[in-house]
């Protein structure tokens, strides 16, 4: 069975500046019960809470390294390290004691939970999500969408104190990431469960940053369905959609903030990760949720192929390489075209040249915020329209502007953006790439650019 709808940055709100872990496991004051969680999103959504600050319809063109054949040492030239197999354990050989109450499960389980804070620099948004701790020295286990575009990442943990984190890896395809708190050491881990022996009816209590208020809020419910596949694609419809299989159906009331969080057993152990939700209404008013969760053993066997460093077409070791170019979407390989296309679209402000951008375009952009079509494009016929360079970035260090067009990768010929990512995709953060690109007055140049480490996608 399939289900269909949204995902990804669900229900813009509040970020993590609420109250922190509360006595009795549930958060807020006191531990005196649950706070009240609210409705999640109206359709098939990601769970990460997004606060936009302002967007753009444009992207970062990096060099996103699927499929790579480099061994797993080459992640060291991207500045991460790999903690090997042994350190994602494997799922429970046999079910933990007897059930117990709510409070309970909970109190074992939240622990070793962490509230995570992303920050998407180039997108002008923040991010709000969930994390499991499944290694005591600070390896955490999350969804690809809690810090998908990051630049920034902490978390905090249950004794309230937040660490740095890097990027160990991640499975788009599978929605799964590794990542590793800085200077962790002894911090509680998650007791893990078998989600090969989960059934139908079974009780659950979801865990999660409900709604991203900054503490770990419980939902119960049971399990109301196993191995479904789902597609779920952003609320905005700007992502491409993606199709999850084998998953958890759940009634616990799963809300944004949950990503990346636990489904429990009665006895306290994890057998899922909080991933998706549907809210639907009935006609009397009342709201129905149906969650989803990503097995723990599926999760499980993803995070050890990434701990073990083994990249492959679905999972990437580090940060992908980084150019530091915004381009738009647009399928033509006529950068003319490509503006003329964003003008038609609504992108930015328009202006003096021909219908596009302004006379004042800025040399470098900190984010998309302000971005708009270039107020003059190069005049060639074929290659990739620059529409914006990131400070202190590869591109902008060689000189590439707003207006240029690439038009070459070490002698492969680019057109359209989406030839310019296929490109690139086999070079690693710190490899050399021979660019050549047309300045919007006509000068045409070849620089060796030094690709450097781009936010996770």
């Amino acid at each position: 069975m399939q289900d269909s709808g949204s995902y990804g940055s669900s229900d813009y709100g509040p970020g993590g500046s609420g109250p922190g872990y509360g006595a009795g496991g549930y958060g807020g004051p006191g531990g005196n019960g649950p706070p009240p969680r609210r409705r999640g999103p109206s359709v098939l959504s990601h769970l990460a809470v997004a606060i936009v600050v302002a967007a753009a319809a444009v992207g970062i063109t990096l060099a996103v390294d699927h499929g790579s054949s480099r061994p797993a040492s080459a992640a060291s030239g991207t500045g991460t390290s790999v903690p090997g197999p042994g350190a994602v354990p494997g799922p429970a050989a046999s079910p933990a004691g007897s059930a117990g109450s709510e409070q309970q499960a909970v109190n074992r389980v939240e622990p070793g939970l962490v509230v995570i804070s992303s920050t998407l620099q180039y997108d002008s948004e923040a991010a709000e999500g969930t994390g499991m701790v499944i290694n005591s020295d600070g390896l955490v286990l999350t969804n690809n969408h809690v810090i998908e575009g990051s630049t920034k990442v902490t978390a905090k943990v249950a004794t309230g104190r937040t660490y740095a984190a890097t990027v160990v890896g991640y499975d788009k395809t599978g929605d799964v990431a590794l990542i590793q708190l800085a200077g962790a050491a002894n911090l509680s881990t998650v007791p893990i469960g078998n989600s090969a022996t989960v059934t139908t009816g079974e009780a659950v209590t979801a865990l999660g940053n409900a709604e991203g208020v900054g503490s770990i809020i419980p939902a119960g419910g049971t399990i109301t369905g196993l191995d479904k596949t789902i597609t779920a694609q952003d609320e905005s419809g700007t992502a491409t959609p993606e199709t999850l299989h084998g998953m958890l159906e759940t009634d616990a009331g799963i809300v944004s903030g949950d990503s990346g969080g636990p489904l429990v057993t009665t006895s306290g152990q994890v057998i899922g990760m909080d991933t998706a939700a549907n809210t639907s209404s009935s006609g009397f008013g009342q709201q129905q949720t149906t969650g989803f969760a990503i097995p723990i053993n599926t999760a499980l066997s993803i995070a050890r192929k990434i701990a073990a460093g083994h990249a492959s077409s679905t999972i990437t070791i580090g940060y992908p390489a980084f150019i530091g170019i915004f381009t738009d979407g647009g399928s033509s390989s006529n950068p003319q075209v490509q503006a003329q296309q964003q003008e038609e679209s609504g992108f930015g402000g328009f202006g003096d040249f021909g219908g596009f951008g302004g006379g004042n375009t800025p040399s470098c952009y900190q984010n998309d915020s302000d971005i708009s079509v270039p107020g003059s494009v190069a005049p060639v016929s074929s290659g990739t329209l620059i529409d914006g360079v990131i400070c202190s970035g590869p591109a902008a260090g060689a000189g590439i502007t707003a207006g240029s067009v690439i038009t070459a990768i070490d002698g492969h010929a680019i057109g359209a953006p989406a030839s310019l990512s296929s490109v690139l995709v086999s070079y690693r953060p710190g490899d050399t790439v021979s660019v050549s690109w047309v300045s919007p007055s006509g000068q045409r140049a070849t620089t060796g650019i030094k690709l450097a480490s781009g936010p996770p996608q």
